[in-house]
């Protein structure tokens, strides 16, 4: 994917396309979305989190940190993104 097409919904794609791909109980590291879409991906960082914050509160990911819950906005240091985990069963 060229920088030029890089919008929101471009990013927020690409994470669901990865969470989706690795599976239940998998995670990936959102510098793994930032990599496919632009060879310069570092500048991508805090456009990745803000992308995986609006899916976690429409519920669509998870966001966790140390295997926590984790608020990619104010979350320092390394977290990871996957799939929700399916309800337990009563």
């Amino acid at each position: 994917m060229t920088d030029g097409a890089l919008t929101p919904a471009a990013i927020r794609a690409e994470i669901l396309r990865q969470t989706a791909a690795r599976g239940p109980g998998k995670t990936l590291c959102p510098s793994e979305v930032a990599r496919v879409l632009a060879a310069d991906w570092r500048p991508l960082m805090p456009a990745i989190r803000t992308e995986a914050a609006a899916l976690a509160a429409e519920g669509r990911i998870a966001v966790r940190q140390k295997g926590a819950p984790a608020d990619p906005l104010t979350a320092r240091g390394p977290i990871r993104l996957g799939l929700l985990s399916p309800p337990t069963p009563d």
